[in-house]
């Protein structure tokens, strides 16, 4: 099952579900909006059923959520017309630069996305590579690599088709991509600590 049929299939579930932690959901969109402004234009990967985009659009000039299931594309497209907010849009698209080619947005977002692509690394460069000088990335990524315990459950919901691909990062490991790939950090958090779910604002240098 390729990733994109596993999310279109868990999609109408995924929208129903309530978030997990809600104090470290509102910590991290708090501190989002603090770097959008309506001048800009803005990208989010792996946008979801869109509930975040919708959130964060009104800080924004224009905002368009992407991600790799149509399925769950449809619901954020639903969610959007309900919503009459008309700086939105969403759009079936992965993590190929050529889903995103002639694209420039001011800021990319993606939200517990870059532990569940197969090369984070080509990711970051790709978004890299989109932002202008001085442009933001904004990320919050599970990091569990030193949770030991979750990769054997991890494994055995895969081999059931229960979960997708996953990356065990660590936090010092996901920072240390973010130079690499060419950005400056600007502010990291941790919303919630105990996942530890790693928050990071970084520009492009």
């Amino acid at each position: 099952m390729t990733d994109a049929a596993f999310w279109d299939r868990i999609a109408p579930r995924y929208a129903r579900q309530p978030i997990s932690d809600q104090n470290a959901y509102e910590a991290t969109l708090a501190r989002v909006k603090t770097y959008l402004s309506d001048r800009q234009t803005a990208l989010e990967l792996g946008c979801g059923t869109g509930s975040t985009a919708l959130i964060l659009a009104p800080f924004v000039k224009e905002y368009e959520g992407t991600d790799i299931s149509g399925g769950m594309i449809d619901i954020a497209l639903e969610k959007a017309w309900g919503a009459s907010m008309p700086n939105v849009s969403f759009r079936t698209a992965g993590v190929d630069p050529a889903d995103h080619k002639g694209k420039t947005p001011d800021t990319v977002l993606a939200f517990n996305l870059l532990h569940l692509v197969p090369d984070a690394e080509a990711t970051l460069a790709m978004v890299h590579d989109l932002l202008p000088e001085g442009g933001l990335f904004i990320s919050k990524t599970p990091c569990i690599g030193a949770k030991w315990y979750y990769r054997p459950l991890v494994r055995a919901m895969q081999m059931m088709g229960k979960a997708p691909f996953v990356r065990f990062l660590k936090v010092s490991e996901l920072d240390h991509m973010m130079v690499a790939a060419g950005f400056e950090i600007v502010e990291t958090g941790l919303f919630p600590p105990s996942t530890p779910s790693r928050f990071i604002v970084a520009r492009k240098r």
